[in-house]
Parts: structure tokens; C-alpha cells; sequence
């Protein structure tokens, strides 16, 4: 019987994963190194959708001490954890941690992972620290080894909607194809509705694309469209171009009306 590989990933998603990476990974904080590890493990926690890193404790040259942090756990009710949900919320069996450095602190950024398979690894809040694969910084959250994200040029006409209010209209679309994700329509700022947006304040940040800003609708509610001003030099084709979510607008494609995915965006 042939099997959906999709489907094989999305079974795993309630299990605590790992897979060796090869590259050296180092961690600081204020300046002072807290691993630096050439054993580095993607872990990801059950229901958690990126990975981050855990390394062995021999790796780390900080000081680590028992959290009287509260260790949050995570009903299984509560769905798919995001990078936007806190690293404090764990899934997986294990102790909190602090991290000291001389001059610096963080409290229950690490945690140690009970799973005999891993051997005590240890599990290092991504946002508290800064970080390096072998002499490049990294942001956002380790590259998934699973994903890929491919940038094609499409003669498409796309139309995007909302509420019967037209928000785009463009027949030169890039599509941004990602694991795991919906199709992505990259439309040149000349076919965008302006009129109907409002810039906000929210910003975010993918360590294939680069740092994303957002508009919602003039009428009010979520953010409904994103741009790359100055991505990642392997997404530079995005540069200034406008997405928009299809899982918050009604989208037209050659004329058919789609259907809104599913998604944890949604």
C-alpha cells in the first residue's frame, strides 16, 4: 500500500524527535560562551512544529542549576506548538534549568531531557541566546532538515479577496513553495490594493526568508498580508513582495475560488 510521506510526518508530531546535525553549534549569552558542541542534536518536542537544539551536557561551559522555575505542561488539548508559543511550555519529560555566565543569567532557559534514548541531552531556549552554525549566525529557529522552500516564477492570475473587497490582483505571481505549508503568492506592490491595508506593528522573523512586516485590513482585524524588505540572500527574489494569507482571505485562482486551508496561522 503506498504511503503519503506527509502523512508519515504529520503521525510523528505527538513524539519527541531528534535527528544529528554535523555542524558545529555554539550558544552565548552577554558575550559569554554557554556551548559549543560539534554533537548538536534538531530536537523537537512533542506537538512541537521547528526544532531547536539540545547538546550534550559535557558541551556546555556555562553553569547549570535546578530551576525553581514552574515547568509548564502542555495539555494535549492545546494542539500544535508554534515558535511563537514560549520555550517555558514543555511536552516532554524533563527539568528546568538556569543558565549563569559570569555577568549574566537565564532563568529556566535550558531544560534536560529525562528520554533515556537521549542520554540527559539538554535542551537550550533559542530567544535567550545568541547563536552560531559553524561561523554564521542563525535567527529565528534552526533549519528544519525535513523542509524546503522553493521560489518559482508563475503566470497564474491571482485574485485576493476579503469579505467581497478586492485586496490584490496580479498575473505575475512568484509562488513560494514550503514543507509542510500552503502555497505562497509573492504579488508585485503595484498589483496591491494599498488603500485597503494598514501597516502594523508586527514583525517576524524565518531563518530561510529573513523578517517579515505585516498589514491588516483598514477595516480592522488580524493581519492579513506580509512582506520581506530585505531577505535572506536565497529568498532575495522576494524583496518587496506582498503575501497574503490564504487561510484569513478568499482567493481566486485563473477565476476558481479556493478554499481556505488549515493551518495553525488560520
Amino acid at each position: 500500500m503506498a504511503t503519503r510521506i506527509s502523512h508519515l510526518l504529520n503521525q510523528s508530531l505527538s513524539a519527541l524527535r531528534y535527528e544529528p546535525t554535523g555542524k558545529r553549534v555554539r550558544a552565548g549569552l552577554g558575550g559569554q560562551p554557554v556551548l559549543d558542541t560539534t554533537h548538536a542534536l534538531l530536537l523537537w518536542e512533542p506537538r512541537r512544529i521547528v526544532p531547536i537544539y539540545a547538546v550534550p551536557e559535557n558541551d556546555v561551559l556555562a553553569e547549570l542549576t535546578a530551576s525553581r522555575a514552574e515547568v509548564s505542561r502542555v495539555p494535549d488539548a492545546a494542539g500544535v506548538l508554534t515558535p511563537n508559543d514560549a520555550f517555558a511550555l514543555h511536552t516532554a519529560e524533563g527539568t528546568a534549568l538556569d543558565v549563569q555566565v559570569p555577568g549574566h543569567a537565564a532563568q529556566a532557559a535550558a531544560f534536560r531531557l529525562a528520554d533515556p534514548d537521549l542520554g540527559g541531552a539538554v535542551l537550550f531556549d533559542f530567544w535567550a541566546f545568541d547563536w552560531m552554525e559553524e561561523e554564521q549566525p542563525i535567527h529565528a529557529h534552526p533549519r528544519d532538515p525535513f523542509s524546503r522552500v522553493d521560489i518559482i516564477p508563475s503566470g497564474r492570475h491571482v485574485r485576493v479577496e476579503l469579505e467581497g473587497l478586492v485586496l490584490a490582483d496580479s498575473r505575475h505571481p512568484l509562488m513560494l513553495f514550503e514543507t509542510r505549508i500552503p502555497p505562497r503568492y509573492y504579488l508585485p506592490p503595484a498589483d496591491v490594493r494599498w488603500d485597503a491595508l494598514v501597516a502594523t506593528e508586527t514583525s517576524s522573523m524565518c531563518p530561510y526568508k529573513g523578517t517579515a512586516n505585516y498589514w491588516a485590513p483598514a477595516s480592522g482585524g488580524r493581519n492579513v498580508a506580509w512582506s520581506y524588505a530585505q531577505p535572506l540572500p536565497e529568498s532575495a527574489a522576494l524583496a518587496g513582495l506582498v503575501a497574503f494569507y490564504n487561510e484569513r482571505t478568499d482567493f481566486l485562482i485563473d477565476g476558481q475560488r479556493q478554499s481556505r486551508p488549515h493551518t495553525p496561522v488560520g
